[in-house]
């Protein structure tokens, strides 16, 4: 399986790139806010992606998190969700986006994507709420999938066994989603008072995100 591309941008198409890589051209469909991301024709670019495979079709998707590539195997597990409407999701809203309207049951929100009616976005909602804190627990992957300044050479690198066990850097909802689990917060109520900690100061830090979702999660009255 095809885990990574990285190489040449020989062609920009409306919803996919053709990145060159060591002479074999490689046809990548991605979101529009991935797309908007990509260099130019002849910039270097490398993407995660996720082969599908059918009877009479091979298509490649790209992403440019590990994340992002997760929230797109999920949301193609739900019924009605195909390749296009997740690509559709992941541009509407983004990796966080998404994140935020399923674990806090925010369907309305998925409706935005192109596509993507309201049957369809509660669906999503209730089949991957579950899925969510463990999603937001990967934080913001790093490296991302660019490739290293001066490299001329470029490679196609196979997919970890699990995406879980990448080399990671938490971002600040991950390292928040844990300190909450650690003080006995339970994972789906951490998750939900994160995001909707994140939703409401997008530019938060960790300690920040902490003491906001820890407001949300005290008892009223």
């Amino acid at each position: 399986m095809i885990g990574r591309v990285a190489g040449r941008v020989d062609w920009r198409g409306a919803d996919h790139v053709l990145i060159d890589v060591r002479g074999v051209g490689y046809i990548v469909y991605c979101s529009e806010r991935t797309l908007g991301a990509l260099p130019g024709v002849g910039g270097m670019a490398a993407l995660y992606t996720d082969l599908l495979v059918r009877e009479d079709l091979l298509q490649l998707f790209g992403f440019p998190t590990l994340v992002e590539k997760e929230w797109h195997r999920l949301l193609m597990s739900v019924q009605g969700i195909g390749a296009k409407a997740s690509l559709a999701i992941l541009g509407a809203l983004g990796p966080d986006g998404v994140s935020r309207a399923i674990t806090l049951g925010d369907w309305n929100a998925i409706t935005v994507a192109r596509g993507v009616g309201a049957k369809t976005a509660q669906r999503v909602v209730n089949e991957l709420k579950d899925k969510a804190p463990t999603v937001m627990a990967m934080g913001e992957l790093a490296p991302t999938a660019a490739p290293e300044a001066g490299v001329e050479d470029a490679v196609i690198e196979t997919a970890p066994a699990r995406v879980a066990q990448a080399p990671a850097s938490p971002g600040a909802q991950a390292e928040a989603l844990s300190a909450l689990t650690n003080l006995g917060y339970g994972p789906g109520e951490a998750a939900g008072a994160v995001a909707q900690a994140a939703g409401e100061t997008p530019q938060a830090d960790t300690s920040a995100l902490i003491r906001a979702a820890l407001r949300l999660l005290a008892p009223k009255g």
